[in-house]
């Protein structure tokens, strides 16, 4: 019997030492698609080279005389000089609705294991040329789409569209802009309950989604289309699908 103190205190340790593993893992970005009515005009997936390259191995042709492969080299977009480290593969998450934006479907990715998160900075990079969100090339971002849904454990929910609010730093590259709200520049805010925009309170998160549901009758770009990359949870980035428990600030691709 008086092992069971013992035990009782083992069991409690073990406990908390996974409890604070879990807390140190990071989260995952898992792509869904909402298609009640079966009509196969959404999509969202992670697809391998179409990333932000960060660290990427390229070889490229001699644009001289004689015109042979020169030796491998690195590549990295100026708008993502950090990635996610367990990226190998360059993924990007792909997120398309096809077709009018009233059809009742969508794209969607969850983050997994950000439950209980103070939110401080949200982002992506997004596979735009340029400096303007609203150039008609590339990605669709739109006021809607792609989207952060976010509830709070008190019940509380926000959305953040790509183009409203504006990001609160933007890093332009060569083929991807970085969005990044909040962190370092300033608070982070978003609408509440879809209609006033405010900083979101320092309560935790209960859940937090992406979602893609304007379609090819929004312009500019009419694409209903977008790929994102190093979705961005409080300096976090997340950079390819599945299990991502090794993701961590910064890194390289």
């Amino acid at each position: 019997m008086k092992r069971i103190p013992l035990i009782i205190a083992f069991l409690a340790l073990t406990m908390t030492c996974v409890s604070v593993a879990a807390d140190n893992e990071g989260f995952s970005v898992k792509p869904r698609t909402f298609d009640p009515h079966h009509t196969f005009l959404v999509n969202a997936t992670w697809l391998s080279g179409i990333g932000c390259p960060t660290d990427a191995t390229v070889v490229l042709f001699n644009t001289e005389a004689p015109y042979n492969l020169l030796p491998p080299s690195k590549y990295t977009d100026p708008a993502c000089p950090t990635g996610d480290p367990s990226d190998h593969s360059n993924q990007g998450l792909l997120m398309a609705k096809t077709g009018p934006t009233l059809n009742d479907a969508s794209a969607v990715a969850e983050l997994v294991g950000v439950k209980g998160t103070v939110l401080t900075e949200l982002g992506y990079d997004l596979r735009k040329p340029g400096v303007n969100t609203n150039d008609a090339r590339g990605s669709h971002c739109g006021a809607g789409a792609p989207r952060f849904n976010i509830t709070l454990q008190d019940g509380e929910f926000f959305f953040l569209g790509c183009s409203s609010p504006p990001a609160t730093t933007q890093g332009p590259g060569v083929g991807f802009i970085r969005l990044r709200w909040g962190g370092a520049a300033g608070p982070l805010q978003a609408y509440r309950d879809g209609v006033t925009l405010q900083t979101i309170p320092a309560i935790a998160v209960k859940s937090i989604s992406l979602v893609f549901d304007e379609g090819q009758d929004i312009g500019p770009d009419n694409f209903g289309l977008a790929v994102l990359d190093n979705i961005d949870v409080n300096g976090t980035l997340v950079g390819r699908g599945g299990s991502s428990g090794d993701n961590s600030k910064g890194g390289s691709d």
